[in-house]
Formats: C-alpha cells, sequence, structure tokens
C-alpha cells in the first residue's frame, strides 16, 4: 500500500507581503475621499436629537408657557458620549431659553476627520438644525 502525498500550492512571504502593500496603497488613496461621508453620517445623529429635543421644549412650553434651560426639566435624557463608554458622538446643552425662544447646541466629541475641528449643531425654535462649525 503506497501513500500519495499531495502537495497544496500556497503563496510565500513576498508575494503576501506585496498584496498587503497594494491594498494598504489603496486605502490611503480612497480613505480622504470617505471621510466627508463619514463626517456626514455621524451628523444625522445630532439632527436627530436636536429635533427630538426641539420637540420636548414645545411640548414643555405648551404645559408651561416658556422653554426650559434644562434637559431634565423637558425629560430628555443625553446619550453617554463614547468619552464616557457610550455610542453618541454628540454632547447636547441648552444655550439659551426665554418665554418666546431657545438655542441647543450638539457638539462632537469626536474629530471625525483629523483635523481639530469639531463638529456643531444648532436648533431653535423654529425646529430647523444648521451646521455652526463644519468638520
Amino acid at each position: 500500500m503506497s501513500i500519495k502525498i499531495h502537495k497544496l500550492r500556497g503563496f510565500n512571504l513576498q508575494e503576501m507581503l506585496l498584496v498587503l502593500a497594494l491594498i494598504g496603497i489603496l486605502l490611503l488613496i480612497a480613505l480622504p475621499n470617505f471621510l466627508p461621508l463619514i463626517a456626514q453620517t455621524k451628523a444625522q445623529e445630532a439632527k436627530i436629537q436636536l429635533k427630538t429635543i426641539s420637540n420636548m421644549q414645545t411640548q414643555y412650553r405648551y404645559l408651561h408657557s416658556k422653554y426650559s434651560n434644562d434637559l431634565a426639566a423637558i425629560d430628555y435624557e443625553a446619550p453617554r458620549t463614547v468619552k464616557d463608554g457610550g455610542t453618541a458622538n454628540y454632547a447636547y446643552q441648552i444655550i439659551e431659553a426665554s418665554l418666546s425662544n431657545f438655542k441647543v447646541r450638539a457638539v462632537a466629541v469626536v474629530d471625525f476627520d483629523g483635523d481639530g475641528v469639531f463638529n456643531i449643531w444648532e436648533i431653535d425654535e423654529k425646529g430647523d438644525p444648521r451646521q455652526i462649525v463644519k468638520d
């Protein structure tokens, strides 16, 4: 009885390193094109949360005839940021509140594209989120 040994064709170290180097070069070329898309996607979080806060402020105003300057008073619990072990990329704060207007700000806690500029969004009693500082 004879045992047949089959050799399997494989890749050597040099071929593997060449493929990895090519993939790395392609990623370096493509990554700058995707950074603005990543920032836009993460900005959706700020817009959604600011819209929620705006709706809660409107409900609070209907009940108390004024806007609140306290997130807890409108029953809004801010999500934990990534710096605190959560998933949120923005921190939320009420900048001003009076009888007839309010302004809430969302400040990014993460620099999405690494340029040192942090994204800032605001919303007021009109209910339209707008970008104040673009990352």
